[in-house]
């Protein structure tokens, strides 16, 4: 079922090629409602309103992208972190609609060690009243001052406010506490603590949040395109060694490679985690062959030396599907 909206998706800050990106969706079952998250009806809505006939399958994209023939207003779908909900609830939507689209995957789940984010974001959204309770425990339990930190980024949160334009300050105060102040083991060390007071098991929780590898076959089967989004989807990948961002995507692809049975080369896409990426990230994409790459915000980035929106073949701008729904209401 499609809806009609009269006002138009795009506008003179969008009007470029780009990629529309998703993360999370809830139904009335076991995908439970969260940050961001959105449902099957609006995700309807979100298509009808940015116009169906605008979104391009995922391999017309990358061709049309290889050949210099993308318009202004031609989009595709693009789907991070193989999380079970968008197997569940979006893919249904894209094949009635028969949209084909990219998802790019992290893979150490693949080894039966996925990322904790995960875990984390579920506990977050099921275990407390709101967001906010959520994070006046975990400053509770982290037990520091905080004052004179966030004096000193006061800068860097004016700048991903505007980065992040569907982030509360809330949101990116916590996000700058995870990965600034804090080291990931201690970050996590936090968040078991926190599971242990609740009692949340985290590890019943897999096959429920995560793709399987059936899961994987199944999209590529049915025509989607699947890329690299690093192995264990770190949060600030650009803080890494070259050798250690090397490692992250050579083996997320090697991964993908053998859960597909496909050649490496045949998998020519990504996603950066986080939108994190430097310059040795680039290098090491082109080394891998990777021939797009999508970036996760709509704006120019000068620190990453970006002259332009869509700045290189790995620096495809992306607009967040948050973004697009605080248009659409």
């Amino acid at each position: 079922m499609l809806y009609n909206y009269w006002i138009m998706y795009f506008n003179n800050k969008n009007n470029f090629f780009h990629g529309i990106m998703f993360h999370h969706f809830h139904d009335d079952g076991i995908h439970t409602k969260g940050q961001g998250s959105i449902d099957k009806d609006d995700f309807y809505k979100m298509i009808n309103f940015i116009g169906r006939e605008n979104i391009l399958d995922a391999d017309v994209f990358f061709e049309k992208f290889k050949n210099n023939k993308l318009k202004n207003n031609d989009v595709c779908l693009t789907f991070d972190d193989a999380i079970k909900c968008q197997f569940d609830i979006a893919l249904p939507v894209l094949e009635e609609l028969q949209i084909k689209s990219f998802f790019f995957v992290y893979t150490s789940m693949f080894e039966n060690k996925p990322d904790s984010l995960e875990f984390f974001r579920y506990f977050r959204m099921n275990y407390f009243n709101n967001v906010d309770e959520f994070y006046a425990n975990f400053y509770k339990v982290l037990d520091k001052d905080l004052k004179p930190f966030f004096e000193k980024s006061s800068d860097e949160i004016t700048k991903l406010k505007i980065k992040f334009t569907h982030n509360s300050i809330e949101d990116i105060k916590f996000r700058l506490v995870r990965d600034n102040f804090l080291t990931k083991s201690q970050y996590e060390k936090i968040m078991f603590l926190m599971f242990k007071e609740k009692q949340f098991n985290h590890n019943d929780f897999s096959k429920k949040l995560f793709f399987q590898k059936s899961d994987l076959q199944t999209l590529n089967n049915l025509g989607h395109l699947i890329g690299l989004h690093s192995h264990n989807h770190p949060t600030l990948l650009e803080k890494l060694s070259a050798e250690e961002q090397k490692n992250e995507y050579e083996k997320c692809l090697s991964s993908i490679s053998n859960v597909l049975g496909k050649e490496k080369n045949e998998i020519k896409y990504m996603s950066h985690p986080c939108g994190s990426y430097n310059e040795d990230t680039l290098q090491i994409l082109k080394e891998l062959g990777i021939e797009l790459g999508f970036k996760q915000i709509m704006t120019i980035e000068p620190e990453k030396g970006m002259k332009k929106i869509n700045n290189s073949f790995l620096e495809i701008a992306r607009q967040d599907h948050a973004d697009i729904y605080k248009r659409m209401y």
